[in-house]
């Protein structure tokens, strides 16, 4: 039990950061999108990503390298542009958000989800290579139950901001306060683009 308290505190401890991910699930939550969705599949995907550290970690170095690291970082920045770029065009538009919502199709949201998911390099750093590097030394039970703990956190974490979100989406309904939201993650996601570009720069 120790090691599944010890896992839940260590994954809160990793995820609480705030990251292109996090603001991607209080997007939704804001705009009431797709949230129990957008929550389960970055659960789902913590909880992947954290038992493949755990349990492979002994083969880490064949199969997540500098190289691999390199081409996410890559992926990261173009996939983090064309948001920005639709992000900007979107401060054009006088948003209505009853009919926001409809225009939304679940596999967009999907692919968005997935994309901030797996295409971020540092869910794999914080998942896989710390949670998994930090457990080499833990007997096989104790792994489990710290991978299980690590994943509970995450998705009470998920879960939590999320539906925070829809709570606080009545203050956010009026179309300036929107706008300035925007505004804030346009910032955010470019000077996130321009701390990894200088993490991709480092490897070359």
């Amino acid at each position: 039990m120790e090691y599944l308290v010890l896992g839940f505190f260590t994954g809160l401890s990793l995820i609480l950061a705030v990251g292109a991910q996090n603001i991607f699930v209080i997007e939704q939550g804001l705009k009431k999108q797709f949230v129990f969705l957008v929550c389960l599949i970055c659960s789902l995907s913590d909880l992947l990503l954290i038992f493949t550290g755990i349990l492979l970690f002994h083969l880490f170095d064949q199969y997540f390298n500098l190289y691999i690291e390199l081409i996410l970082n890559v992926l990261l920045i173009i996939f983090l542009i064309y948001f920005i770029y639709s992000k900007i065009k979107s401060l054009k538009i006088n948003v209505n958000f009853k009919t926001e919502v409809k225009d939304v199709t679940t596999i967009s949201i999907l692919f968005k989800t997935l994309g901030f998911t797996y295409l971020n390099v540092h869910v794999y750093s914080d998942t896989v290579f710390f949670l998994g590097n930090f457990s080499k030394n833990f007997l096989l039970e104790e792994k489990i139950y710290f991978g299980f703990g690590a994943s509970i956190a995450s998705i009470i974490f998920f879960f939590l901001l999320g539906y925070l979100s829809v709570f606080f989406s009545r203050y956010a309904l009026r179309k300036i306060i929107w706008k300035y939201i925007n505004i804030f993650i346009i910032c955010f996601m470019s000077l996130l683009i321009i701390y990894i570009a200088k993490e991709t720069l480092y490897f070359l």
